[in-house]
């Protein structure tokens, strides 16, 4: 039976959708951005005039945690990803965003796909990132 679960601590899903969802010993992981629990984002700052900074680097980052946050709370983490799907409103921010993922992963980690996408969710984002991993220590089907 697969058990679907919304993190505590964890930014709400905007929808009516979990964070994460495990499937046997398959753990899906929703789309994930830099979205904090108070709805703020890692990797904005707004200055007093209105102008807006956006930071490919520190919102990756920012996913990444949180996605190995998410795997935690279902005993899991990030070496037990197998597959990442990127979404990048920006291919100009795909170095930087690279950059960023190989201080995570390397050619050992999860395959990845990056796609880019006309928009996301809010405007502030540029990235979100979904996910696929193995839940280690559990047999299938169990």
């Amino acid at each position: 039976m697969a058990q679907a679960k919304v993190v505590e601590g964890k930014a709400t899903p905007r929808g009516a959708f979990p964070h994460v969802k495990v499937a046997g010993n398959h753990v899906y992981v929703s789309g994930t951005s830099s979205r904090r629990p108070d709805d703020t984002f890692e990797g904005v700052e707004v200055a007093p005039d209105g102008t807006v900074t956006l930071d490919i680097r520190a919102q990756t980052d920012a996913v990444i945690r949180n996605i190995g946050d998410i795997l935690q709370a279902v005993g899991a983490g990030l070496g037990d990803l197998v597959q990442v799907t990127a979404y990048l409103v920006n291919m100009q921010d795909f170095e930087a965003y690279n950059e960023v993922y190989g201080r995570y992963f390397d050619r050992n980690g999860p395959t990845r796909t990056t796609v880019a996408v006309r928009e996301l969710p809010h405007p502030h984002l540029l990235i979100e990132i979904q996910a696929v991993a193995w839940l280690p220590g559990k047999e299938p089907n169990s």
